[in-house]
């Protein structure tokens, strides 16, 4: 692709693409690679856990979701972990004078 015939308008069109594109390959390359891993694992009889130890699990996801420490009274879908900065209603709950023993599910 020449670059030098594209216009401002096309470059920066381009420009926005690149990044996502980038992001995809990267996970569909990612994916095959882990399959080649697999298969040649295979191929010798183990499978891809067993090589790496029973701490090393591959996951599709990472990171576990922290259950909900403190919950508003009034209002249940208002929860918080505890972690990280305290939101608005925590923060207005405390301003009132209230404790956040209170708010402990």
């Amino acid at each position: 692709m020449d670059l030098s015939t594209l216009s401002v308008t096309q470059l920066r069109d381009l420009q926005q693409q690149i990044p996502a594109e980038i992001k995809r390959r990267e996970a569909v390359e990612k994916v095959n690679v882990l399959n080649e891993v697999r298969a040649f694992a295979k191929s010798r009889g183990y499978a891809i856990e067993d090589l790496l130890g029973k701490d090393a699990k591959i996951k599709a996801s990472s990171g576990n979701k922290v259950k909900a420490k403190y919950r508003h009274p009034e209002n249940p879908e208002l929860e918080w972990t505890g972690r990280g900065r305290k939101p608005k209603w925590v923060e207005s709950w405390l301003a009132s004078g209230a404790t956040l023993d209170n708010l402990l599910i």
